[in-house]
């Protein structure tokens, strides 16, 4: 039996550099984690992590809601004639 396997991975570089820094104040490599992960992964049997959905505040919500309404035509989007009338709109809602 091989004492080892060639795993391949395509990564943006920005990522791969910051996940360098940080193993790297753990003293391990990208390797090392890599290993680590996929021991865990089989230990647990599964991904040794919980998946979760993004949470979010309760007004950036409220503006996906809203997004998606007007995306499905259950509510019109407002149009302005000018910046100046937008944002008389938004000083009028208290919004900045």
């Amino acid at each position: 039996m091989a004492r080892s396997a060639d795993l391949h991975v395509r990564i943006d570089p920005e990522t791969k550099a910051g996940a360098e820094q940080l193993y790297a104040t753990f003293g391990i490599t990208i390797t090392d984690a890599i290993h680590m992960f996929l021991r865990q992964s089989l230990l647990v049997r599964g991904l040794p992590f919980e998946l979760r959905q993004p949470s979010y505040n309760a007004e950036t919500e409220a503006a996906m809601r809203e997004a998606l309404n007007i995306m499905s035509g259950k509510v019109r989007a407002k149009v302005y004639k000018s910046v100046a009338e937008m944002n008389a709109a938004m000083d009028a809602d208290g919004l900045e």
